[in-house]
């Protein structure tokens, strides 16, 4: 009987030579909201410096690419580790702009409110909306989902449709996990509500970032030749099996708990959640490095 081929490889290197251009994830691959990982950061500058690649970044931020890009340089990502970020705000914007008509209840913080720049729209509150557009929650260090149960039941009463920049449930933010607008997502549709969402693991931000890496590329690019890296079972790799994408998973990441040693995962461990959650992975590798 055949064994199958090593899922863990030693790092982006051994897959670099199949594939012209990467879509890479933000939070919990480059850096964990407090800081960059150095060797993450350099894999991706080698690969565009060395092996000729594309690096297009592909993030749940709900926030337009301007101000993700401040705060990756804040973080300490180099700028020569990617060629362009697409990310869920972006794609969000041309839904609200399609529906500005109707007043907007904002459910998250005030940091988001770039996502709203220079859109036609009105912020409104609870009673005057007609929409909901929510980007995370107001204080994710200390609220839970719970804490906004009743506010979306009467949203969910008066029959509002729910837009969410942001799919994840949780991130990482430093040594811990962080709510994430997903999860009011999920929560708003548990109480019968109308979610509309278009980040990972959705096609539109895929769509999106497929389009720059062939803007850059001067011509099409076969999504064969196109590589998504990610740590999130639920966006992350949905969204590129779904896409069509092949995808390196870093094990490392919001799910390193279930596979053992961190640094060490075990194999066994990876495939079996994979299978369990119907999903598949080129390789997989603990934390992005070349």
């Amino acid at each position: 009987m055949t064994q199958p081929a090593p899922l863990l490889v030693p790092g982006l290197s051994a897959l670099a030579p199949s594939y012209r251009a990467v879509l890479c994830d933000v939070w919990g691959v480059l850096h964990n909201g407090v800081v960059s990982f150095p060797a993450a950061c350099e894999a991706l500058a080698t690969y565009r410096r060395d092996a000729g690649g594309t690096v297009v970044l592909i993030t749940n931020s709900p926030r337009p690419a301007g101000p993700v890009v401040e705060q990756l340089a804040g973080f300490g990502v180099p700028r020569e580790a990617y060629d362009d970020v697409v990310t869920s705000g972006d794609v969000t914007r041309g839904m609200i702009d399609a529906t500005r008509d109707k007043p907007i209840l904002h459910i998250g913080p005030a940091r988001d409110h770039a996502l709203f720049d220079g859109l036609d729209v009105r912020l409104v509150g609870e009673a005057e909306a007609e929409q909901v557009v929510c980007t995370g929650f107001m204080d994710d260090e200390n609220e839970t989902p719970d804490d906004y149960r009743e506010q979306l039941a009467r949203l969910v009463a008066r029959g509002l449709p729910f837009l969410c920049a942001n799919p994840d449930i949780v991130v990482e933010r430093g040594d811990r996990l962080v709510w994430c607008a997903g999860a009011l997502a999920r929560l708003y549709e548990d109480l019968g509500g109308t979610v509309t969402i278009l980040g990972k693991p959705h096609a539109p931000i895929y769509q999106e970032a497929i389009a720059r890496v062939e803007r850059i590329a001067g011509a099409p690019v076969p999504r064969g030749d196109i590589l998504a890296i990610g740590d999130g079972l639920p966006t992350d790799i949905r969204g590129a099996v779904a896409n069509q994408l092949d995808v390196l998973f870093i094990t490392g990441g919001i799910h390193a708990a279930d596979f053992g040693p961190v640094a060490e995962p075990d194999e066994a461990l990876v495939r079996r959640r994979l299978a369990e959650e119907g999903l598949s992975a080129r390789a997989a590798v603990p934390h992005l490095v070349w």
